[in-house]
Order: C-alpha cells, then sequence, then structure tokens
C-alpha cells in the first residue's frame, strides 16, 4: 500500500521534512516513489507547502496519509477556502 507521510532531512538539531508518497514497508528515509511537498517545524509562519494536485492523485490511487499528513492536507485546504472567500 502507498502511504503519504514525512521522510526527515536536515542536520542534527534542524530537522526539516520532505512529505512523500512511499510504499509503506520502505524505511522512513528510503526509497520513495514522489515528492510532495516540505514541512520545516521551526520555521514561523507557513511552515510547509503540499502540491494538493499530487496528493488528489496519489489518495484516488488509495493511498493513505499519516495523521501529521492528513493534518497539513486540512490546513492547506482552511487556507485555499479562506483565500478564495
Amino acid at each position: 500500500m502507498v502511504k503519504i507521510r514525512l521522510r526527515r532531512t536536515g542536520c542534527n538539531n534542524t530537522a526539516s521534512f520532505r512529505v512523500v508518497a512511499t510504499d509503506e514497508r520502505s524505511p522512513r528515509d528510503g526509497k520513495f516513489l514522489e515528492i510532495l511537498g516540505w514541512y520545516d517545524p521551526k520555521r514561523e509562519g507557513e511552515n510547509f507547502k503540499l502540491d494538493m494536485e499530487r496528493v488528489a492523485h496519489w489518495q484516488s490511487k488509495g493511498a493513505q496519509m499519516s495523521e501529521t499528513v492528513a493534518s497539513m492536507v486540512r490546513k492547506a485546504k482552511k487556507s485555499a477556502t479562506a483565500a478564495t472567500a
């Protein structure tokens, strides 16, 4: 099964993450299918960016999201609707 989850990058004490579509059997920082965005927890304000079209594509194929990525998707959808209103 395909999972949409975070992949750790960065140095010690300065972690940042990539949002990736990957096989659930792959290790956290192992092989992935596609990079869908990024997340930087130490950044103020807008600390993540997602390609929502590709996230929707993978969801339509049956991909499951981790809790953190699902939270980011909800925030992105909320900000997108607020920007159009």
